[in-house]
């Protein structure tokens, strides 16, 4: 029996037979599917899954003051009326004694696909008909552009999309100018569902038009095959100088659009004396990036002169921004777009994240797809998504960001459903340390996470083959029938029934449910999305149900990003304040933020490999997502080891740096610098830039052993990234700052294992 259901990285139909998943047969309208839907069978079966409602044995013995042995203890089953009791009562009782700011409703992370299901949804719904809770603003992927572009354009489009068409790019790009690259892997998945994989046949177009593709990444990788491009290899986080260069050799050069810069642009003249070196005696040439890129300053003139002799489009990869002043390496991109004065043109201007995300950039759809209802949050409080650790560890210390001032709440409860913050924070070590704080951590996962290692509560949820929904991307053209393939392994329950059974203890079932039960809300999202799309593309939900998949088509084969500005600066403002794009930002200067200045400057990171860390750490981590997984979604499945090296994650270094250090292709080894170690194991290749290494995040944090700081046996990357804030304006993650050293490791390593933690006896 064939059972359409959907993923982040495709929609895919489950053979079951049985009473068994089996395997999966990809949608067959998807031109390019993922191999990882291969991997789902497993993970539903997986030893790692979660039996049965756990309470860690210290808590339930001891009640909330015993954080201290998070991830060190054996957990307790319990049946569920007891465990929904227990979770009932810490709620009842935080509410009661410290109110709504104790509380954190955390989810920054992917879940599962389906607009029902959707864990992060759900949490939120029901903690904010309970009375409230501390959200979490912006994200981990680009939160730091979220928050910083609507000051500069206006909006976050330009981050989020959709982007200037491929389509467009294609026909009307003559160069087209990766910092960052774009990386074919990255664009196999979308938050909420990717049913039609069109990237591959993207680039192999710009190929077919013989666009100039040139990558600018300490990663060869990082530029797709198909379009045979061009590589720059740049010092990591160096990006914002050789943009600053390429503009300065087009000012200098009178080769920039001074009528553009003049009817669409505010600021430039404010710019011009820090890019020439008026303003501090150093200008910003080409000779001053070639020391601190590594880019020979001809590269670079030669660069900016072709960039301007033809029609360019400029991108920066979402990495960009995960770095020190990571606000500077996008706004310096659009400095260089607005000299170059092709913004608003086909196949012009700029664009970031092209490789970063499915789907980014296929025009916009006809109708937006379905939405779930929220509730709003009563308590209106949320922190930054990356300060996670900040927050629990300094309670009433009082941060910046975007312009205003607060203070981090007091978190006694830690309600997690959907993510994996010990995959995607930063300096785990850290994160360790402040997740003992808070009295209680609550987390519904369907396998032993260490994020549900380290909680006090574990409610074991389904899968999306366990439930019905349905689910599509934003940017996706198709919305997909989730149908329920098999009943709940062990005793899995759905959050949705969780939650409902939650706020019928808590006394708000009503605000939560609304009356509704699975079948109910299904019907009454979809009719909501039929009603508000009027369109005959839409049918009825048991037709829609019965097909199990309906298309949204685009409004245009071609979408071009700013055109309307670009048509009329008047008519179509910008939602700044001066209705343009702003080069210096008046509101910016106002906050008075010396980590993020009010126009595009180069400022060296905190870790480079310029500075005086490298001395001790000389190789610069990059930490990319990974090809045989999404994040750290089935890592402990047969399809994500294809990419592991002696059971651990993958650490790409250059032959030059391995010969140095005495290690050869397979080896395991130790990487480490002041935060934290791990051992991974070694591919040496010349595709990563001398001086860089590239361990891929997503491994399963393992740590070797209970002690204080203990490497991580598996490989996760996040034990080495500093965990601190772009800049006061963004508060994003700055994982892309970080040195490490790599040594042979002589000794036998850790044994690295998907383990489960120990299982006490039951507890009734």
């Amino acid at each position: 029996m064939l059972v359409p259901n959907h993923s982040h990285w495709g929609a895919f139909s489950a053979v079951v037979e049985g009473g068994r998943v089996v395997g999966t047969k990809p949608f067959a309208l998807d031109p390019d599917p993922s191999p990882l839907i291969d991997a789902i069978p497993d993970a539903v079966y997986s030893p790692t899954r979660i039996a049965a409602p756990m309470v860690r044995a210290g808590w339930l013995d001891g009640g909330p003051p015993s954080g201290a042995g998070r991830g060190r203890e054996p957990f307790v089953p319990v049946g569920w009326e007891r465990a929904l009791d227990l979770v009932a009562g810490e709620l009842s009782r935080v509410y009661r004694e410290h109110g709504p700011a104790a509380i954190m409703g955390g989810s920054q992370g992917w879940s599962s696909a389906g607009h029902f299901h959707e864990a992060r949804g759900q949490l939120r719904r029901f903690l904010a008909a309970c009375g409230g809770f501390v959200d979490q603003t912006s994200n981990y992927s680009f939160g730091t552009a979220l928050t910083f572009l609507p000051h500069i354009l206006g909006t976050a489009q330009a981050v989020g999309g959709p982007l200037t068409s491929w389509t467009s790019i294609a026909r009307h790009t003559r160069l087209f100018v990766m910092f960052g690259g774009a990386n074919p892997k990255n664009t196999q998945v979308a938050k909420g569902g990717c049913a039609w994989h069109g990237t591959g046949g993207s680039f192999a177009a710009l190929a077919r038009a013989g666009v100039q593709v040139v990558n600018v990444s300490p990663i060869r990788e990082d530029g797709p095959d198909s379009v045979a491009p061009e590589w720059l290899p740049i010092r990591p986080n160096t990006d914002t100088a050789m943009m600053l260069a390429l503009a300065h050799t087009l000012v200098v050069e009178r080769r920039h659009d001074e009528a553009f810069l003049a009817r669409y642009c505010t600021g430039f003249t404010s710019v011009l004396p820090y890019l020439t070196g008026v303003a501090d005696g150093q200008p910003k040439d080409a000779a001053w990036a070639a020391a601190i890129t590594g880019v020979p300053a001809e590269t670079i003139r030669g660069l900016a002169r072709r960039m301007a002799s033809e029609r360019t489009m400029l991108t920066a990869s979402w990495s960009l921004q995960r770095a020190d002043h990571g606000e500077q390496a996008y706004w310096a991109l659009i400095l260089l777009a607005c000299c170059l004065g092709q913004i608003g043109l086909p196949g012009g201007g700029f664009g970031f994240g092209y490789g970063s995300s499915a789907s980014i950039a296929e025009p916009p759809h006809l109708f937006p797809g379905p939405v779930m209802p929220t509730i709003p949050n009563p308590a209106r409080l949320a922190i930054p998504a990356a300060r996670i650790a900040d927050c629990l560890l300094n309670p009433g210390e009082r941060y910046d960001y975007d312009g205003k001032s607060a203070v981090y709440p007091d978190i006694r409860l830690v309600y997690w459903a959907g993510g994996n913050p010990f995959h995607h924070h930063q300096d785990l070590n850290r994160l360790r340390r402040a997740w003992r704080r808070p009295e209680t951590v609550i987390v519904h996962e369907p396998w032993w996470t260490a994020t549900a290692r380290h909680a006090d509560i574990v409610l074991p949820a389904t899968t999306s083959l366990e439930r019905n929904d349905f689910g599509g991307s934003p940017r996706d053209r198709f919305v997909i029938a989730m149908h329920k393939a098999i009943d709940p392994v062990g005793e899995a329950r759905n959050d949705f029934d969780i939650f409902r059974g939650l706020a019928r203890r808590l006394g708000c079932a009503d605000a939560f449910a609304e009356g509704r039960d699975e079948t109910a809300w299904l019907r009454h999202v979809y009719d909501t999305f039929r009603e508000r799309a009027q369109s005959n593309l839409v049918p009825e939900f048991d037709t829609f149900w019965e097909k199990g998949w309906l298309e949204i088509p685009p409004r245009t084969d071609e979408y071009v990003l700013f055109a309307e500005f670009r048509a009329d600066p008047e008519k179509a403002r910008l939602a700044t304040p001066s209705g343009r794009i702003e080069l210096y930002s008046e509101r910016i200067a106002g906050f008075g933020y010396d980590d993020c200045p009010p126009h595009p400057v180069w400022i060296e990171p905190a870790e480079w490999l310029g500075s005086n860390t490298a001395k001790r750490f000389p190789l610069h981590l990059v930490s990319s997502q990974p090809r045989h997984k999404l994040h750290s979604q089935m890592d402990a499945g047969p399809v994500s080891a294809r990419g592991k090296v002696a059971g651990r994650e993958a650490l790409a270094i250059n032959p030059a740096d391995a010969s140095a250090r005495g290690i050869e292709d397979g080896e395991v080894v130790r990487v480490f610098n002041a935060r934290g170690a791990c051992f991974a194991g070694v591919v040496v290749t010349d595709t990563v830039r001398p001086g860089v290494v590239r361990l891929s995040c997503g491994a399963w944090y393992d740590p070797a052993d209970d002690a204080e700081d203990v490497a991580c046996a598996h490989g996760n990357a996040n034990v080495l990234t500093r965990d601190h804030g772009t800049s006061r304006l963004g508060q994003g993650s700055s994982s892309a700052t970080a040195l490490v050293e790599v040594e042979r490791y002589a000794a036998p390593p850790p044994v690295t294992a998907f383990a489960t933690p120990p299982v006490a006896a039951g507890g009734g």
